[in-house]
């Protein structure tokens, strides 16, 4: 899936250096310290066990790494390119029952419960505005695929049957959402403001990605500016379908480092 994403990028990056001489390019990476909140609960009859239960996240603060590029070029027809990367490792217990396996409790049964997700954004937009009286705004598609796996630790009362083993589960989706990022630069500081919104809904099932940060620049060098980024990132993911009804959100403050050229 790796090697796939990267292609997807390098693909993306080498057509827009044909086409033009990049005028930006800027590149980040931090720190987010989240917290997760919510629960799931879902069907799942293709394994064996038959698994229909509800996720429930601890709500355990932890930090999280992420990283973001966007190359910029001055060919109107061709859209600027953004990519960013996100990981987050959630814990809780998943609360189920256990068909087809001879115990004498099938019911209420909960396992500690791992969900490791990976975040890549590729998001193809252009500048509405491109630092215009100090305002810049962008609008595009995001295609966020997300690399999900979910770990359902076998508990005690099964530990002495070799054919209850823990549940694993792996899976990869890829979601379009409307990208709008809007940013204004301070006038005679160093000092920017931005917000981006990822977003999607079709009534039933609601996905986005929010975030809002102060950044600082260091005028040290002609080329290469280093700046320091301070924010807010809030993420939801509300899902109703036949096999899976419930809602996650993970929001916390991040930092890091920037470099732009």
């Amino acid at each position: 899936m790796n090697k796939i994403l990267t292609s997807l990028v390098s693909g993306a990056i080498l057509t827009s250096s044909l086409c033009a001489d990049f005028a930006r390019i800027e590149m980040g990476a931090g720190s987010l310290v989240q917290t997760p909140v919510g629960s799931v609960t879902t069907t799942d009859d293709s394994n064996f066990l038959s698994l229909d239960g509800t996720y429930t996240t601890n709500g355990d603060e932890s930090a999280q790494m992420y990283a973001w590029m966007l190359v910029k070029h001055p060919v109107p027809i061709i859209p600027n390119l953004r990519v960013e990367y996100l990981s987050i490792t959630d814990a809780g217990n998943f609360t189920y029952k256990m068909e087809g396996v001879s115990s004498p409790t099938t019911e209420g049964v909960s396992s500690p419960t791992t969900v490791d997700m990976k975040q890549f954004d590729i998001i193809p937009y252009y500048n509405l505005l491109d630092n215009t009286f100090w305002v810049t705004v962008d609008a595009g598609i995001d295609i966020k695929v997300i690399q999900a796996d979910i770990n359902i630790q076998a508990i005690d009362a099964y530990m002495l049957d070799p054919m209850v083993p823990s549940y694993l589960s792996s899976d990869t989706v890829a979601i379009p959402l409307l990208y709008l990022r809007g940013r204004v630069q301070i006038p005679t500081t160093n000092i920017g403001l931005e917000s981006d919104v990822k977003y999607i809904s079709d009534g039933d099932n609601t996905v986005y990605d929010i975030r809002a940060k102060v950044d600082y620049t260091f005028d040290i060098f002609p080329i290469i500016q280093p700046a320091f980024e301070l924010g807010y990132r809030i993420q939801k993911f509300d899902i109703d379908t036949d096999e899976t009804v419930g809602a996650l959100e993970y929001s916390g403050v991040y930092a890091g480092m920037m470099i732009r050229f």
